[in-house]
Protein backbone atom coordinates (compact mmCIF):
# COMPACT_ATOMS: atom_id res chain seq x y z
CA UNK A 1 0.00 0.00 0.00
CA UNK A 2 1.59 3.20 -0.88
CA UNK A 3 1.13 6.46 1.04
CA UNK A 4 0.78 9.80 -0.32
CA UNK A 5 3.50 12.09 1.05
CA UNK A 6 2.43 15.45 2.13
CA UNK A 7 4.56 18.83 1.57
CA UNK A 8 6.42 20.48 4.00
CA UNK A 9 4.95 22.66 6.26
CA UNK A 10 7.93 25.11 4.21
CA UNK A 11 6.04 24.20 1.19
CA UNK A 12 2.70 24.56 2.39
CA UNK A 13 3.73 28.48 4.02
CA UNK A 14 5.37 29.24 0.08
CA UNK A 15 1.97 28.01 -1.12
CA UNK A 16 -0.12 29.88 1.40
CA UNK A 17 1.92 33.63 0.75
CA UNK A 18 1.47 32.95 -2.94
CA UNK A 19 -2.33 32.63 -2.93
CA UNK A 20 -2.61 35.23 -0.58
CA UNK A 21 -0.17 37.84 -3.21
CA UNK A 22 -2.99 36.11 -5.32
CA UNK A 23 -6.05 37.42 -4.23
CA UNK A 24 -4.50 40.94 -3.78
CA UNK A 25 -3.39 40.90 -7.56
CA UNK A 26 -7.19 40.21 -8.33
CA UNK A 27 -8.14 42.78 -5.60
CA UNK A 28 -5.91 45.25 -7.85
CA UNK A 29 -6.93 44.15 -10.85
CA UNK A 30 -10.69 44.56 -10.07
CA UNK A 31 -10.41 47.72 -8.74
CA UNK A 32 -7.42 49.59 -11.12
CA UNK A 33 -8.70 47.69 -14.16
CA UNK A 34 -12.48 47.01 -13.42
CA UNK A 35 -12.51 50.22 -11.93
CA UNK A 36 -14.54 48.55 -8.58
CA UNK A 37 -13.99 50.71 -5.67
CA UNK A 38 -12.93 48.83 -2.41
CA UNK A 39 -15.33 49.76 0.10
CA UNK A 40 -14.26 49.98 4.13
CA UNK A 41 -14.63 46.28 4.69
CA UNK A 42 -12.96 45.58 1.10
CA UNK A 43 -9.84 47.33 2.62
CA UNK A 44 -9.91 45.41 5.85
CA UNK A 45 -10.04 42.19 4.62
CA UNK A 46 -7.02 42.64 2.19
CA UNK A 47 -5.62 43.81 5.50
CA UNK A 48 -6.09 40.77 6.79
CA UNK A 49 -5.12 38.82 3.51
CA UNK A 50 -1.81 40.33 3.38
CA UNK A 51 -1.14 39.81 7.39
CA UNK A 52 -1.87 36.19 6.79
CA UNK A 53 0.75 35.79 3.74
CA UNK A 54 3.24 37.41 6.00
CA UNK A 55 2.99 35.80 8.62
CA UNK A 56 3.12 32.39 6.41
CA UNK A 57 6.02 34.04 4.73
CA UNK A 58 7.91 34.75 7.84
CA UNK A 59 7.37 30.74 8.61
CA UNK A 60 8.82 29.97 5.58
CA UNK A 61 11.95 31.97 5.10
CA UNK A 62 12.75 31.11 9.04
CA UNK A 63 11.53 27.82 9.27
CA UNK A 64 11.31 27.38 12.45
CA UNK A 65 11.17 24.49 15.28
CA UNK A 66 7.75 22.66 15.58
CA UNK A 67 6.56 24.69 18.36
CA UNK A 68 7.13 27.71 16.94
CA UNK A 69 5.55 27.02 13.62
CA UNK A 70 2.37 25.76 15.31
CA UNK A 71 2.32 29.15 17.11
CA UNK A 72 3.13 30.83 13.29
CA UNK A 73 0.07 28.90 11.75
CA UNK A 74 -1.99 29.75 14.52
CA UNK A 75 -1.68 33.52 14.10
CA UNK A 76 -2.05 32.92 10.38
CA UNK A 77 -5.11 31.12 10.98
CA UNK A 78 -6.08 33.84 13.32
CA UNK A 79 -5.86 36.28 10.63
CA UNK A 80 -8.14 34.27 8.18
CA UNK A 81 -10.77 34.19 11.76
CA UNK A 82 -10.75 37.66 11.69
CA UNK A 83 -11.31 38.75 7.68
CA UNK A 84 -13.75 36.29 7.38
CA UNK A 85 -15.76 38.25 10.22
CA UNK A 86 -15.36 41.27 7.85
CA UNK A 87 -16.39 39.51 5.04
CA UNK A 88 -19.54 37.63 6.78
CA UNK A 89 -20.24 41.43 7.74
CA UNK A 90 -19.90 42.98 4.30
CA UNK A 91 -22.34 40.13 2.80
CA UNK A 92 -24.35 40.47 5.97
CA UNK A 93 -24.72 44.40 4.86
CA UNK A 94 -25.32 42.43 1.50
CA UNK A 95 -28.44 41.26 2.00
CA UNK A 96 -30.19 43.20 4.58
CA UNK A 97 -33.71 44.78 2.87
CA UNK A 98 -33.07 47.79 1.35
CA UNK A 99 -34.68 50.04 4.05
CA UNK A 100 -32.49 48.72 6.68
CA UNK A 101 -29.18 49.02 4.95
CA UNK A 102 -26.61 51.87 6.54
CA UNK A 103 -26.48 55.16 5.01
CA UNK A 104 -23.55 55.67 2.46
CA UNK A 105 -21.05 57.73 3.54
CA UNK A 106 -17.95 59.99 2.37
CA UNK A 107 -15.14 58.04 0.24
CA UNK A 108 -12.13 56.64 2.18
CA UNK A 109 -9.60 59.11 0.49
CA UNK A 110 -11.85 62.02 2.33
CA UNK A 111 -12.36 60.32 5.56
CA UNK A 112 -8.82 59.55 5.91
CA UNK A 113 -7.61 63.03 4.53
CA UNK A 114 -10.44 64.95 7.05
CA UNK A 115 -10.93 62.22 9.97
CA UNK A 116 -8.94 61.52 13.08
CA UNK A 117 -7.44 57.94 13.41
CA UNK A 118 -9.86 56.36 15.18
CA UNK A 119 -12.85 57.48 13.78
CA UNK A 120 -11.31 56.52 10.01
CA UNK A 121 -10.19 52.82 11.32
CA UNK A 122 -14.01 52.92 13.03
CA UNK A 123 -15.14 53.34 9.30
CA UNK A 124 -13.46 50.46 7.98
CA UNK A 125 -13.74 47.95 10.63
CA UNK A 126 -17.90 48.62 10.10
CA UNK A 127 -18.53 49.81 6.95
CA UNK A 128 -21.47 51.70 5.51
CA UNK A 129 -24.34 51.49 2.69
CA UNK A 130 -21.19 51.40 0.06
CA UNK A 131 -20.15 47.84 1.07
CA UNK A 132 -23.82 46.75 0.69
CA UNK A 133 -23.68 47.69 -2.97
CA UNK A 134 -23.07 44.51 -4.57
CA UNK A 135 -20.83 45.52 -7.94
CA UNK A 136 -19.81 42.75 -9.34
CA UNK A 137 -20.76 38.72 -9.09
CA UNK A 138 -18.40 36.01 -10.32
CA UNK A 139 -20.17 33.82 -12.74
CA UNK A 140 -23.62 35.32 -11.50
CA UNK A 141 -23.31 34.20 -7.94
CA UNK A 142 -20.55 34.89 -5.73
CA UNK A 143 -19.75 38.50 -4.57
CA UNK A 144 -16.94 39.78 -3.10
CA UNK A 145 -16.99 39.25 -0.10
CA UNK A 146 -18.24 35.59 -0.54
CA UNK A 147 -14.87 34.60 -2.65
CA UNK A 148 -12.76 36.40 0.16
CA UNK A 149 -15.09 34.30 2.92
CA UNK A 150 -14.37 30.92 0.65
CA UNK A 151 -10.52 31.90 0.65
CA UNK A 152 -10.26 32.63 3.78
CA UNK A 153 -11.93 29.69 5.02
CA UNK A 154 -9.60 27.84 2.50
CA UNK A 155 -6.29 29.52 4.08
CA UNK A 156 -7.71 28.79 7.55
CA UNK A 157 -7.89 25.15 6.90
CA UNK A 158 -4.28 24.80 5.61
CA UNK A 159 -2.99 26.88 8.61
CA UNK A 160 -5.45 24.29 11.17
CA UNK A 161 -3.64 21.95 9.26
CA UNK A 162 -0.04 22.75 9.70
CA UNK A 163 -0.87 23.77 12.83
CA UNK A 164 -1.99 20.09 14.20
CA UNK A 165 -0.27 18.44 11.74
CA UNK A 166 1.66 14.94 13.47
CA UNK A 167 5.05 15.55 11.23
CA UNK A 168 5.92 18.90 10.97
CA UNK A 169 8.45 17.99 7.93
Amino acid sequence: MSTISLPSNRVMNIGIFLVTVLTIAIALYMEHVMLLSPCGLCITQRVFFILCGVVCLAAALANPAATTQKFMSLVAASMCVFGSYFSIRQIWLQNLPEDEVPACGPGLTYIMDNFPFMETLNFLLKGDGNCAEVVFRLFGIFSIPQMALIAFTGLFSLCLFMAFRKSAA
